[in-house]
Order: structure tokens, then C-alpha cells, then sequence
């Protein structure tokens, strides 16, 4: 093949690479949605001061059934609470986009790397897939966000490429996030403290450690918009590193130790997080730990894709690997949300 053949097909991959106007006003649109409704969870109740503890305490059939059959007006009116006040009220407006925009910037980072990589690569991707909820439904407004890889990885280096890039580049967004919401956390009040009942987050291996780094103990304090928004960045990184499937830490696994090993690793993570999530139900009162489970469930069933180029990683990239290890076990909570 010449020279000019070569140029001819690079600049044909780097046009069919490249997305189109309506793709990009189509991706645009998601973010944009998901921005508002992260907004607005901002404010509600538990990572803002809007309330959604209902104000009777039902009893009865009756009452129960009353109750439920209620939530979507109850839903409605809070919701439409929330909007009003952001919009009235410059410091509720200022609180949900704190939270927000710390939560969103942390998002795109851990998309961007997974794309920036597979441009690298030339691997054809989507751009990253925003997916909006209505607040409360989705835990902050958002299930997150992904990209779907559209062609075949060439080797186990770019499925080991691609799959940290994302993690990585989220977890450094969210530690100047991280440090400015632990620096600016304030003591609970003594009576908060003795009566605290609700939805309680359990504080990761990091956000303890710049706690204790600042004389800080988040366990006794009050959250802020910009400590949430890590919170959720830490959890979302810590899911996708978990080693199963077609997650990050499965692509890695499956590029450092090769098919067998991933499978196994699926396998033993199912079963671990069945183990943790009836752990926690019990002793904890977490119901979360269920929700990974089903998630791992499907993951162990689905095949990764095999790469052509089976050659094993460097002596780099297998750093690399301990130091994503070492981020994972920095995000990662076995119960992450209690309820008192």
C-alpha cells in the first residue's frame, strides 16, 4: 500500500469517526436535561434541604393505601417546590448548581477519557450517553452516563487503554471537588446527632482520609452540595471498577490476566456482593447492595469482546493496573446508604 493509499484511508477513518452535527444536538440534548435534573435532586432531600420525609406516619391499611396512592401528586408538588425555590430564590439556585455542575464536570471527565482513548485508538465510539431521571427516581437526577463502542478492540493494550481512562480521569476531577466539600463541611448539632433517622451515607476510604487530613470527622457533620456530588462520583467510579463483565475493572481484569481470570472474577464479584448485600440488609439496614448484585448478575452473562492482539501488557500499564486498584479500594463502600 503507498503512501498516498495509506493518507487516502486514514482521512476516510477520521471522517467516519467523526460525529455530525445531529449527533452532536442529539448527546447535546441528554446533558442538558441531565444537568436540570441533577439541578433540581440538588435541592431535594438527601443531598439538599428541601424535605421529602412525608408529614403524616400511616398506620393502618387504610392509611397506607392512602398514602401510596398519593406519592405521585405528593411527587408533582414537590418537584414542582423545588423548581419555584431554584428559581426564586438565589440560594437554593446556587446550591443546586453547586451540585450539579460538580457532579456533571465529574461525568464528563469519566466519559471524555473513555472517548478521548478510543479516538486514540481509532476505536468508533458514540459520544458519551447522558441518561437523565426524574429527581429522586435516579439517586442524583441521573443514572450517570456511557459510550458505546461500535467496532472491534485491536488489542488487549487498548481494551486496558480504554477502560481506565475513564475512572481515572473522573477520579482526578472529583478531588478538588472532594477537598473543597470536605473543607467547607460544618458539625452536626448535638440534637441532630442523638435524633438522626433518614438516609444516611456511608463516608468512603477518601473522603475519611481528607477529613482526617483536615481535623475533619465527616461522619459528625453536615453534607454540602460539592460533598455529595464527590460522594456520587466516588460510587459511580467504584461500580465501574468493580471487575466483571463489560465494566472498566472488567476490561481491565480481562487486559491484565486474560478470558479465563475474568470470568472467574465476575463469578466470585457476584457472588461477594449477594454475600454483602444480605449482609447489610440485616445488620445495616442497606438495601442498596441488592441493586449491584442484579447489576453484576447481568454483567457475568454478557461475553467481552476478544481482541485480535492477545500480547500481554507492559511493566507500565501493569502499574497502572495496581494504581487503579488502589482508586477502587479508595471509592469503594460496601454499604453505601443507610437508612435509620
Amino acid at each position: 500500500m503507498g503512501i498516498n493509499e495509506r493518507q487516502v484511508i486514514d482521512e476516510m477513518v477520521a471522517k467516519s469517526l467523526r460525529p455530525s452535527a445531529r449527533t452532536w444536538l442529539k448527546h447535546l440534548a441528554f446533558l442538558i436535561v441531565t444537568f436540570v435534573t441533577s439541578t433540581i435532586a440538588g435541592v431535594l432531600y438527601p443531598f439538599g434541604p428541601i424535605s421529602i420525609l412525608p408529614d403524616t406516619d400511616p398506620q393502618t391499611f387504610t392509611e397506607i393505601t392512602q398514602f401510596i396512592l398519593s406519592l405521585p401528586v405528593r411527587y408533582v408538588g414537590l418537584v414542582g417546590t423545588a423548581v419555584s425555590s431554584i428559581l426564586s430564590d438565589p440560594a437554593y439556585l446556587r446550591h443546586g448548581l453547586s451540585f450539579s455542575l460538580s457532579l456533571m464536570f465529574i461525568l464528563i471527565s469519566h466519559e471524555m477519557g473513555h472517548y478521548i482513548a478510543c479516538r486514540l485508538y481509532r476505536v468508533d465510539s458514540t459520544l458519551p450517553f447522558f441518561i437523565p431521571t426524574p429527581p429522586m427516581v435516579g439517586p442524583a437526577g441521573t443514572f450517570g452516563a456511557f459510550i458505546k463502542i461500535r467496532t472491534p478492540l485491536p488489542s488487549r493494550r487498548a481494551v486496558f487503554d480504554i477502560g481506565v481512562a475513564g475512572p481515572i480521569a473522573g477520579f482526578l476531577a472529583l478531588l478538588p471537588i472532594a477537598v473543597i466539600g470536605v473543607l467547607i463541611l460544618e458539625p452536626l448539632p448535638p440534637e441532630l446527632l442523638a435524633n438522626a433517622s433518614g438516609i444516611t451515607f456511608s463516608d468512603p476510604l477518601l473522603l475519611r482520609l481528607l477529613g482526617y487530613l483536615a481535623g475533619i470527622d465527616p461522619a459528625v457533620s453536615t453534607g454540602n452540595p460539592f460533598y455529595f456530588a464527590a460522594w456520587f462520583g466516588l460510587l459511580v467510579t467504584a461500580l465501574n471498577l468493580i471487575p466483571s463483565g463489560q465494566l472498566d475493572g472488567g476490561h481491565a481484569v480481562y487486559a491484565v490476566f486474560g478470558e479465563f481470570v475474568h470470568r472467574w472474577t465476575g463469578r466470585l464479584a457476584f457472588v461477594a456482593m449477594v454475600a454483602l448485600a444480605t449482609t447489610g440488609w440485616i445488620f445495616f439496614n442497606s438495601p442498596s447492595g441488592f441493586l449491584l448484585a442484579i447489576l453484576l448478575g447481568v454483567m457475568m452473562k454478557i461475553p467481552h469482546p476478544v481482541p485480535w492482539d492477545q500480547s500481554p501488557l507492559d511493566k507500565k500499564r501493569k502499574a497502572v493496573a495496581f494504581l487503579t486498584f488502589v482508586i477502587f479500594v479508595l471509592c469503594f463502600l460496601p454499604f453505601p446508604i443507610q437508612i435509620k
